[in-house]
């Protein structure tokens, strides 16, 4: 039933994986996107280091938050 109990674990974003993520990576490709728009992946442990240098190795702007950060001030 929506809206009880806890709620769903959020996913890594990397291909294949269905760990926990732990971190949220805020990202923007600037020739194609204004300031304002922000996309989001999830990455857990394991796959934060090559989802970050993915985005890192075109110059994307990104943005690295505890998912922990976005869940207690949403």
């Amino acid at each position: 039933m929506i809206g009880i109990g806890e709620p769903e674990p959020l996913t890594c974003s990397r291909a294949g994986c269905r760990e926990t993520a732990e971190w949220r990576i805020e990202w923007r490709n600037p020739r194609i996107h204004s300031e304002d728009r922000v996309k989001v992946w999830l990455a857990c442990p394991e796959h934060v280091d090559f989802l970050r240098e993915f985005l890192a190795a075109r110059d994307f702007p990104l943005r690295m938050v505890a998912v922990d950060d976005t869940r207690t001030s949403a």
